[in-house]
């Protein structure tokens, strides 16, 4: 396996949890991606370098742009001129579909995104669905609900930044009214899920082909804080600070996954209440 990396990671996680012996690091950006093709012929490159933050995005709208799109582009026309055989699975998002009053998203949906994030990641899924199209390459999308699990260490995210005040012994902050849902996949079944879309390329009936993977069960925003405070053993209240959906941010999304599990037999493997548990594990020991 190889990973690229922009900065030196001594000390990080990547050292800590001895990742660095299992794969081969390289030191570079998506600018640089043509050199480490010629480099290590690799058989399948994921793409999952992205600004992932909502937020972010909506307060910087043109270096999301810049990482997600140009990003796509640029990793996509190393991959053309390198070798056209080369299997591709880049990382869209739920984000891409955009507001729809139907819900599950199917992957027959249009793409419909409104702000900037969601913008960012609906090119993203098109742009690189036009390479499998146009050049007949082996690429596929997942359009994966939110991520969760031990390692996340972004704490604009729910799960993160209400284990870290849990741990701390404060109360989880919830800046919404708590009303919003999402759907969420465990880390683990994530990567599988990656691993079968990866698969799959190898027909070529699946080129330019775009995937959902997640529970296809919406939980509020309310009821994970809840859930996580229960496994964490603790007595403390959710201080709920919003009112209404934070402007930027979509009411209700998740995903209908049938596709990936009659066709490629995926389905996820934990349940909620159990990635809660591991990921809850991981922070409590890692940040006491």
């Amino acid at each position: 396996m190889v990973a690229l990396s922009r900065s030196d990671l001594a000390g990080s996680r990547f050292d800590a949890e001895g990742l660095r012996e299992r794969c081969t690091l390289v030191g570079g950006d998506l600018g640089s991606l043509g050199q480490v093709l010629a480099g290590h012929s690799p058989r399948t490159v994921f793409h999952l370098a992205a600004q992932t933050q909502v937020g972010e995005a909506n307060r910087a709208p043109l270096a999301t742009w810049e990482t997600n799109i140009r990003g796509t582009y640029m990793l996509l026309e190393a991959v053309r001129e390198h070798d056209v055989t080369t299997r591709v699975v880049v990382a869209s998002s739920d984000k891409a579909y955009g507001s729809h009053r139907e819900l599950p998203y199917r992957e027959d949906f249009a793409l419909q995104p409104a702000y900037p994030y969601d913008v960012s990641k609906a090119a993203t899924d098109m742009i690189a669905r036009s390479y499998a199209v146009t050049y007949d390459m082996p690429v596929a999308v997942t359009r994966l609900a939110n991520v969760y699990g031990p390692g996340d260490v972004n704490w604009a995210r729910l799960i993160p930044d209400t284990a870290r005040a849990l741990v701390r012994g404060e109360r989880p902050v919830i800046r919404s009214d708590g009303t919003p849902e999402r759907d969420y996949i465990y880390v683990e079944d994530a990567a599988d899920a990656y691993l079968a879309v990866a698969g799959s390329l190898d027909d070529p009936a699946n080129h330019g082909r775009a995937w959902n993977a997640g529970s296809g069960e919406p939980v509020s925003v309310l009821e994970v804080v809840r859930r996580l405070i229960a496994v964490s053993g603790s007595e403390l209240e959710p201080e709920i600070r919003g009112t209404g959906v934070p402007h930027g941010e979509i009411d209700r999304q998740y995903l209908d996954p049938t596709a990936i599990r009659e066709e490629l037999g995926w389905a996820p493997q934990w349940d909620f209440d159990s990635g809660l548990q591991a990921a809850w594990e991981w922070y409590e020991r890692t940040l006491r």
